[in-house]
């Protein structure tokens, strides 16, 4: 079915589009570069154990898998995206501030798993607003998302040297405020009318084209980029609390996850310079293989007395087993999948993730509880289940890349 046609005044490109799309992605990133390192310390510092940790930070993530692709449909199936970005963007800032609420383990739970259904979507579809000014007016997207990256790395930083000065207790009043600035922004984001191909998270696409990407090789590759992503369960539940155990401080702890964070840039920057002719499933080897190295060393670095200069280096392989799997997979997608049916693979790939960094982060809590850092050495078998499937799809890899 073709396309339908552009309105008149949808040809017509909003004033300062990029900037205002700018400030979209960097109040977007400001609170996840909050939430991801220090949200896991605050509940610490509230009284709850790495079990109760582990269902506060993994249950909304089972949940998210499914609310996400429902509200991107409804976001495109609305007059216009910018108007539901900004009603999910409201609906956050009221539900986090359930967090000033007393703490109780069943009242952060149940704010948690309310404020994914609406904190999730945001990316998604200010991703989707962006992309429509790229098609109709050949905006540049680099340059609009980069300030994402930059606010998500300020926000490692400067979030550590503020927990140094006032403790954990700020990490809601930071989440709260940033989502706020992303309120204000909204306000300002360009109205693009309503959409004409659905987002790719959208339901409706993966319902109709999903069929035709149940196949050994696709199914295989996202399952195990799937499984390697999971494998950083561990990481991202815990380490904040791990670091903070042996005395290393809120401000250096910012540091360590800012520094992940310029190795990953780095690889986006550099891959097509040095991995260009390397195939993808080569590609995603190695950053399983790099995956399995960074949980083998995590461990080792503070008793072999390494130090601080130690987890800076081990946090370097984030642009490997990061990095190159994200690029990896859209990589596997741009050679494998039709242009009619990337929003069906873009949305398994999403379930696959989220589904099972789910899992391993509800697993992690009993794992820190009991091993502490040698948690890290359950995440090795699990990453090296993913470097089996994507082994396991070689062998059924297309020749040649789809045309068109």
């Amino acid at each position: 079915m073709p396309l339908p046609p552009l309105l008149p005044e949808q040809l017509v490109k909003p004033s300062r589009f990029e900037l205002r799309m700018s400030l979209i992605f960097g109040t977007l990133f400001i609170s996840l570069g909050t939430h991801l390192p220090y949200f896991p310390l605050w509940l610490q510092a509230k009284g709850f154990h790495a079990e109760q940790i582990a269902v506060i930070l993994a249950a909304p993530m089972f949940l998210r898998v499914v609310t996400t692709p429902l509200l991107t449909t409804l976001a495109d199936r609305a007059r216009d995206r910018a108007d539901v970005y900004v009603v999910l963007v409201a609906a956050s800032l009221l539900l986090s501030a359930g967090y000033f609420l007393t703490p109780t383990y069943a009242t952060v739970l149940a704010v948690s798993l309310v404020l994914t259904i609406v904190w999730t979507p945001h990316s998604p579809i200010a991703d989707s607003l962006a992309l429509s000014g790229v098609r109709r007016f050949g905006a540049n997207y680099a340059s609009m998302r980069k300030w994402g990256s930059i606010c998500y790395l300020l926000a490692n930083v400067a979030g550590g040297f503020i927990l140094a000065a006032s403790g954990p207790g700020a990490v809601p009043v930071i989440i709260f405020l940033a989502l706020g600035a992303a309120l204000i922004a909204g306000l300002l984001a360009p109205r693009m009318g309503r959409p004409r191909k659905a987002s790719p998270l959208s339901a409706v696409e993966i319902q109709h084209a999903a069929p035709s990407l149940f196949n050994a090789y696709f199914l295989s590759f996202t399952l195990g980029v799937g499984i390697i992503t999971a494998s950083h369960a561990f990481l991202y539940g815990f380490v904040s609390i791990y670091w903070k155990s042996i005395g290393i401080s809120d401000s250096v702890v910012g540091l360590l996850w800012a520094w992940g964070v310029v190795s990953e840039v780095c690889m986006f920057v550099f891959f097509n310079r040095i991995f260009a002719s390397v195939s993808v499933v080569k590609v995603m080897v190695i950053a399983g293989i790099g995956s399995v190295v960074r949980w083998i060393i995590f461990p080792l670095i503070w008793p072999l007395g390494l130090g601080i200069a130690g987890f800076f280096a081990v946090q370097s392989l984030h642009s490997v087993s990061v990095a190159m799997v994200l690029i990896g997979l859209q990589k596997m997608i741009g050679e494998t999948v039709s242009e009619e049916r990337t929003g069906a693979a873009q949305g398994i790939a999403y379930f696959f993730n989220g589904f099972f960094m789910a899992a391993v982060t509800l697993v992690s809590g009993p794992l820190y509880d009991r091993l502490g850092v040698d948690g890290f050495l359950a995440m090795i078998p699990i990453a090296i289940v993913g470097l089996m499937l994507i082994g396991f799809a070689a062998r059924s890899a297309p020749q040649s890349p789809v045309r068109g």
